[in-house]
């Protein structure tokens, strides 16, 4: 039902039509917008890192409080 109202992925053509469209709309702010879209994408990557050290903070002082705990 579904691929008949999508109608499938694009092809190869159809890939080169919207590059074309893509480039005549955004030609002269191409370079910034994809700077721009470079930066997001680093900080998205830090934001995910920056997830994953606090994780590991948040195990290390539970264990920490359970080692003394219990000695």
């Amino acid at each position: 039902m579904l691929s008949f109202i999508f109608g499938g992925m694009p092809g190869y053509m159809e890939m080169l039509i919207i590059a074309f469209i893509v480039l005549l709309l955004f030609g002269n702010r191409l370079p910034s917008v994809m700077r721009s879209l470079g930066k997001g994408v680093v900080e998205f990557k830090k934001g995910l890192n920056d997830m994953g050290d606090d994780d590991e903070a948040a195990i290390a002082s539970e264990e920490d409080e359970k080692a003394s705990t219990e000695a």
